[in-house]
């Protein structure tokens, strides 16, 4: 949904039940009373479930589950519940070119383009200065585009990377730290590419079987089949447990789409604190080992916040790495809609503990690794979830001075056009398409699997509402909006949304006018442009402008004898004819309109 609001049910602590199932070990001293704990920050974070696993050594020191996996028919969390884990998926990608590498079919530091030949950045330099290693720990200098496939999604990867060499980097390559899910697309592509394997196939027999993760898969549609899976959950209002849907992420599925349990993560987290063996088995390198859970890009200043003991913020390949109160820190969180994860070691301390939730961006999966951490550690504790909780408070104050501050609206103004005009289909190249309709004097607009209705804010600018599965158009206040402009010649030419930080520019694409071969051949023939000669003719039924020393134009016919030229952005060529039969042609160009004459 636009707003991606967080959602959650005020319920009474007696009134949940924790459902735990631990494996068959003693509990150790140290984790003492932690289910009270855990079941406090149940109740008091308003999730409907999640699961937890301790690693020491080669050891499952604890293991439970707590709360509902299906919340509306009471079905508990255990400890082989399935939750989607989102970008802790990462490190699994890394692992596998780190195995490519061992076998001598990659190196990390060798030119990205040269393993996907397809692949292309927006310019030369790019395209042969960035590395495999560049891709894994996001320093291409292009920052996040996530808006770009969350919202335009397809499970086509080819048509995700042909987006890549649109995307405009904003600082110079290894700068600056910038999170970006594609260059995780392009790590699972290489790994297809060497192997002639699938990412999902190379995941589940270089990872999963040896390190008998049976329980794991990549596919969300394979976790809905699980007798033992989570279902999907939001916060709606800060109070009320919302059931969302789940979402299919196998197009960027080596940057988040893997499905596990914490008892299959728990082998995951001791094979790297045992440096990369589990049950005796070698399964990655442990040099390889070495470098992922070591910095290899700062990511910030990582100066001590409110906590002077937790500072430093680097990444390794596929891990963060901070100084956690005295002890080195691996980790990375997952997120996808209604999933959050949290998957952590401490090599020095060979301790292990993953946290997975049915709530989207919830707090819990850190909240619970700190309180846990503590424990183990033996660190003066912090009362992290009681942190949480004032957070949430100032939040909530802060939210609602926002709701009753005066929003930056010019009022009793009114849109430049008739309704009709904003009718149509616009497009960009790193995204895709958005429609436009309307019923009605109402504007709505569908792209991807979003449906909105939009509300007229001021001039051309129109808020993007929600509408939810019955209909029901959301009331509150959106401050995702459409702006829509147009050209000299009065008419709509695209329009603006907010996407990752930026605003990002949608071409309007008239619909286009099917024509008859005898119809089309009125505009075939030879044209004089300020001495130069233009060959107009038919590719099978498509429109062809020839212009020397160019490419030759494909077009789309729009109406009123004019063709847009595809592959041009504002660029159309309109015919005049005279007795059914065209005499010129003009170029219509950003820069100007230049006419060209039939030759005799």
């Amino acid at each position: 949904m636009m707003k991606r609001t967080i959602i959650y049910l005020s319920l009474s602590l007696i009134s949940i039940s924790t459902f735990a199932q631990q494996e068959k070990v003693k509990l150790d001293k140290r984790l003492i009373d932690l289910d009270l704990v855990l079941n406090q920050v149940l109740h008091d974070q308003k999730v409907a479930g999640f699961a937890v696993a301790i690693t020491e050594g080669n050891k499952v020191i604890y293991s439970k589950g707590f709360g509902y996996r299906d919340f509306e028919e009471q079905k508990p969390v255990t400890p082989n519940t399935l939750f989607a884990i989102g970008s802790s998926s990462k490190a699994f990608t890394c692992a596998l070119l780190g195995l490519l590498e061992k076998d001598g079919q990659l190196s990390l530091d060798g030119k990205a383009t040269s393993y996907l030949p397809d692949l292309r950045f927006i310019n030369d330099d790019m395209n042969n200065k960035i590395t495999v290693r560049d891709l894994m720990t996001h320093r291409t200098g292009l920052s996040r585009y996530d808006y770009s496939w969350y919202l335009f999604n397809t499970p086509n990867r080819d048509s995700l990377m042909q987006r890549i060499k649109y995307m405009e980097p904003n600082v110079g390559l290894r700068e600056k730290w910038q999170y970006n899910n594609y260059m995780f697309l392009l790590q699972g592509m290489i790994a297809e590419k060497i192997t002639g394997k699938t990412w999902e196939q190379n995941i589940k027999e270089k990872l999963f079987i040896p390190l008998a993760m049976t329980r794991s898969n990549t596919s969300i549609y394979d976790m809905q089949k699980d007798s033992d899976a989570s279902l999907p959950y939001t916060l709606k209002n800060d109070s009320l447990i919302d059931r969302v849907d789940y979402y299919d992420i196998s197009g960027m599925g080596p940057a988040g789409s893997i499905n596990s349990s914490v008892n299959d993560m728990a082998h995951w987290l001791q094979m790297w604190t045992s440096g990369g063996s589990y049950m005796g088995n070698d399964i990655l390198p442990s040099s390889y080992i070495e470098q992922a859970a070591s910095a290899q890009m700062v990511i910030a200043g990582g100066l001590p916040k409110e906590h002077k003991d937790i500072y430093s913020a680097s990444y390794g390949l596929g891990w963060m790495i901070s100084s956690y109160r005295g002890h080195f820190k691996v980790e990375h969180g997952g997120n996808i809609d209604g999933f959050s994860a949290s998957v952590s070691f401490f090599p020095s301390d060979k301790l292990g503990i993953v946290v997975l939730s049915n709530q989207s961006n919830s707090p819990v999966p850190a909240i619970i690794s700190n309180t846990i951490a503590d424990r183990i550690l033996k660190i003066n504790p912090i009362d992290w979830n009681a942190e949480q909780n004032k957070k949430k408070e100032a939040a909530k104050k802060k939210e609602n001075k926002n709701l009753t501050a005066e929003k930056e609206q010019i009022l009793n103004t009114s849109p430049s056009h008739q309704v009709d005009s904003y009718v149509g289909f616009y497009d960009n190249p790193i995204a895709g398409i958005i429609q436009v309709y309307h019923k009605g004097d109402s504007l709505f607009s569908k792209f991807g699997k979003e449906h909105v209705f939009l509300k007229h804010f001021h001039y051309d600018v129109f808020e993007a509402r929600d509408i939810d599965k019955k209909g029901v158009i959301d009331t509150a206040y959106s401050e995702f909006k459409f702006n829509f402009s147009f050209g000299n010649d009065g008419k709509i030419a695209g329009l603006t949304i907010p996407m990752d930080g930026k605003s990002v520019f949608f071409t309007f694409r008239p619909k286009a006018v099917d024509l008859s071969k005898e119809v089309m051949d009125r505009y075939v023939g030879e044209y004089i442009l300020g001495g130069t000669l233009i060959k107009v003719y038919l590719k099978g039924n498509i429109l062809v402008a020839s212009v020397p020393g160019q490419t030759d134009y494909e077009t789309t016919a729009i109406g009123n004898h004019t063709f847009k030229i595809n592959i041009l952005t504002g660029y159309n060529l309109q015919f005049e004819l005279v007795n059914d039969k065209a005499v010129s042609l003009t170029f219509k160009q950003p820069n100007g309109n230049f006419k060209g004459v039939r030759k005799k």
